[in-house]
């Protein structure tokens, strides 16, 4: 199914050939920041799936670790994803997409949750270190 986003304002579109509509929240310091407090939702590509993008040139990343980068728009500043460099893995923000039928399935970091929002999905919990683990074989 494919699944077609833009940023808030119009510059950058993505599109992403999806085979199911999971988001998974992450409520890593970073995403936190980027979504002014509250847990980054994200849709997944397969690893190696790169999606379409549309306004490439408004497109600005940022190196936010060894193993990975973040992309938002440079002109409205929305985020548009995070990505395992070596895996060449895309989480795509959920907020891209217009409403959907999102399977909401796993929460990442779940260590550094603050204590002021709770979910009532029973979810898979991954902790940062078994995340990290997971995209890099363990090399962090």
């Amino acid at each position: 199914m494919a699944m077609t986003g833009k940023c808030l304002c119009g510059a950058v579109t993505v599109t992403l050939e999806a085979k199911e509509t999971v988001v998974d929240a992450c409520h890593c310091g970073m995403c936190r920041k980027l979504t002014g407090g509250g847990p980054a939702f994200a849709l997944h590509t397969e690893t190696g799936a790169r999606p379409q993008v549309a306004g490439e040139d408004a497109i600005r990343t940022y190196a936010s670790s060894d193993w990975a980068e973040r992309a938002f728009c440079g002109i409205c500043g929305t985020p548009l994803w995070y990505r395992f460099v070596a895996q060449d893995f895309y989480s795509l923000s959920a907020g891209l997409f217009d409403p959907a039928e999102f399977d909401f399935r796993t929460q990442i970091f779940v260590e550094d949750k603050p204590n002021f929002y709770d979910f009532a999905n029973k979810t898979k919990m991954m902790t940062g270190e078994e995340v990290v683990a997971a995209f890099t074989g363990g090399t962090g």
